[in-house]
């Protein structure tokens, strides 16, 4: 009986990830999808015709992950899950994410037509709000199916209008009240997220394949400054609290204490929004976002930990309050089931490498209830979180091509 990775179509593939990518399309040719938006409820809403055309069952749980599950011959198993995210970010790409729910789909899709009924059922799965664009912080739904965050914390947040993600979240239910609800988490013997590398290593060295050691760490906060607004002409420098002028500061000492001469240290300020925001009123409120990681957990937490006390040494006359979103440490997935993925990949003469992830994952969240792997296929010049991101047909297949066949030896375990 032919492999799985045989049936793997490179065409369907490609025309499904350009079919998906309609869903927020932008002038410049990427993708504005963010999470629980019209446009992700309407891309969800195409998986579920795609997935029920191809026999395949839709459910959806309370934080908004989407399955659809190819069911296996034993059904009191534990499935199998491979998959990603729909969402993106305000100027995405058409790959980020998508590739991994669509290349889990394609190898589903593959596993049909090669006449084969793994004993366990496969689940694809999209987990909602990887991206944290809209809502921070990302990675909301494999945190909650994981049992890493609460749900109702979770439903709470809410983004820069004020809505909360429970409201948006009611929203999208009323459009997709079609689909079964199930119940959140549960047993999974495997789950396996195959993804666009978002650097340049694959592409560079020529790997159609990359076979994920593990995810540096990322710890996020929210920062809130709180001044005076006054008029930018009559009030006197030395009584003005100025949140611009502070949170600029805090910035500086940040980047300065974070800075080494190796370039390991990632620290990033993506937010940055100022209050009234008026060319004549000095700012009374600024909030603004830290994104810091690093591979080395011990560092990551040193680091972390002077975030609070660098803010409130730069604050000036004004006030400072700093939240931690999420401290997610640095991780080695299982050497077992990398192993196995070089493996199928060595029976399909694909070239790999091993390599780490430096970007988070979903896979971050199931790496802690169940055996993990990752797969990167390239992209150009590691380009990401961009409109212009890049994969080539070939690449993606390759990738679906081992997953396909991972898949099916993990359901029959």
């Amino acid at each position: 009986m032919a492999a799985p990775s045989s049936f793997v179509s490179a065409q369907r593939l490609w025309d499904s990830l350009q079919a998906m990518a309609r869903f927020g399309a932008t002038a410049a040719g990427g993708v504005n999808r963010q999470a629980l938006s019209a446009e992700d409820t309407a891309a969800q809403a195409e998986l579920v015709r795609w997935g029920q055309a191809t026999g395949m069952l839709a459910s959806r749980d309370a934080a908004g992950n989407l399955f659809l599950r190819l069911p296996g011959s034993d059904a009191s198993a534990s499935p199998v899950l491979s998959g990603s995210h729909l969402d993106s970010q305000p100027t995405g790409g058409k790959f980020d994410g998508a590739y991994g729910v669509l290349a889990a789909f394609e190898a589903a899709r593959a596993i049909r037509a090669a006449g084969v009924v793994p004993r366990r059922a496969i689940d694809v799965v999209a987990w909602m709000n990887e991206e944290g664009s809209r809502f921070a912080p990302g990675m909301m739904g494999s945190a909650v199916f994981a049992g890493d965050r609460p749900l109702d914390a979770v439903l709470a947040a809410q983004d820069a209008q004020g809505v909360r993600v429970g409201e948006a979240l009611a929203v999208q239910q009323q459009s997709l009240a079609h689909v079964p609800l199930r119940p959140l988490g549960g047993a999974v013997h495997a789950f396996v997220e195959a993804h666009i590398e978002q650097g340049p290593v694959l592409e560079r060295e020529g790997y159609p394949v990359g076979i994920v050691s593990g995810i540096q760490g990322k710890h996020t906060f929210r920062v809130e400054v709180t001044g005076e607004a006054a008029h930018a002409g009559t009030s006197q420098r030395s009584e003005r609290k100025d949140a611009l002028l502070a949170a600029t500061a805090m910035v500086q000492s940040l980047a300065a204490a974070f800075h080494d001469v190796e370039d390991i240290t990632k620290f990033t300020i993506g937010r940055f929004e100022v209050l009234p925001n008026a060319p004549s009123v000095v700012a009374a409120r600024v909030v603004f976002s830290i994104d810091l990681r690093h591979p080395d957990t011990a560092r990551l937490r040193a680091m972390s930990a002077q975030v609070e006390h660098l803010c409130a040494a730069a604050r000036g006359p004004c006030a400072v309050n700093v939240q931690r979103l999420s401290a997610a440490d640095s991780l080695e997935f299982p050497e077992a089931l990398r192993q196995r993925a070089r493996a199928v990949a060595d029976r399909l003469a694909t070239p790999w490498r091993d390599l780490p992830s430096a970007a988070g994952h979903d896979a971050r969240y199931l790496h802690a209830v169940t055996p993990t792997a990752m797969l990167f296929v390239p992209c150009h010049l590691g380009l990401t979180h961009n409109e212009a991101e890049s994969a080539t047909p070939s690449d993606l297949a390759a990738g679906t091509r081992v997953l396909a066949d991972l898949l099916l030896e993990l359901a029959n375990d």
